[in-house]
């Protein structure tokens, strides 16, 4: 009887504790895969809140509000794709004031003058054109002190924040003897309302800056009645008290 060849050659492929050792390995990654995709910011989100940035959600205007507590952030700073980064801890305390103005005011019924937005510096009160002044002039209208009484009591209470006034105008050539041109009346109109805020409520000078922009920083067409009045306008931004401290602490 004739015995069997036996094959002398092994077997061939990888041994077979390679096997379990890849699958192993391959569990390792996807649980870190996962840890990783734990701290990431979702895409939706991220798109979300860098509209509200770019001034595409109002507060009082009807746009969408941007909840911080719907960002997935899980660290004090976050770099985003496009090179910027935004701090979690300015971002909650923007947001925070400007749901306070927004429930606020709401109450008061100016959210008919006034219009609010917040991005990563700032939270913008936006006067309507005719609110405080009438057209050419820059001494405030008789029913804008209560306007500006009204969140005057707000700002107090953000004693950390400095605040800007900014005033602007539309493309409507303006010449007068008191103002010669556009940018003279943006800067008076800018330069009373934070006049007002220091001799009539107090307002630490230090806190407060006039700024005059002219025509030179439109939000709307210039070429319709709309886009014009959308224009003509009295910005009042307050600032991140965080930022202003550390760029104090960087001095």
């Amino acid at each position: 009887m004739r015995r069997s060849k036996r094959n002398s050659e092994g077997k061939k492929g990888s041994p077979e504790w390679m096997t379990t050792y890849g699958d192993m390995v391959t569990l390792l990654l996807c649980f870190f895969v996962l840890l990783f995709s734990f701290s990431s910011v979702d895409a939706q989100k991220f798109k979300a809140i860098m509209n509200s940035f770019r001034g595409s959600s109002g507060v009082l205007s009807g746009g969408e509000t941007i909840m911080v507590s719907d960002v997935g952030f899980d660290s004090k700073t976050k770099g985003f794709s496009d090179g910027e980064s935004y701090d979690i801890e300015v971002v909650q305390e923007l947001h925070g004031i400007a749901q306070d103005l927004n429930e606020y005011l709401s109450e008061l019924g100016f959210d008919e003058q006034i219009s609010i937005e917040y991005n990563e510096s700032f939270v913008k009160l936006n006067f309507l054109d005719g609110v405080l002044f009438d057209p050419g002039k820059a001494t405030l209208r008789e029913d804008a002190i209560q306007i500006l009484d009204a969140v005057g009591i707000k700002l107090l209470q953000y004693d950390e924040n400095r605040i800007k006034i900014e005033g602007h105008t539309d493309t409507v050539p303006m010449k007068s003897a008191q103002f010669p041109n556009n940018w003279y009346l943006s800067a008076a109109r800018a330069i009373t309302v934070a006049e007002y805020y220091i001799n009539e409520k107090d307002f630490d000078p230090k806190r407060l800056s006039a700024e005059g922009f002219g025509e030179y920083s439109p939000i709307a067409a210039n070429d319709t009645a709309e886009g014009r009045m959308k224009n003509r306008r009295i910005e009042i931004k307050i600032l991140s008290s965080i930022h202003n401290d550390k760029a104090q602490n960087n001095d």
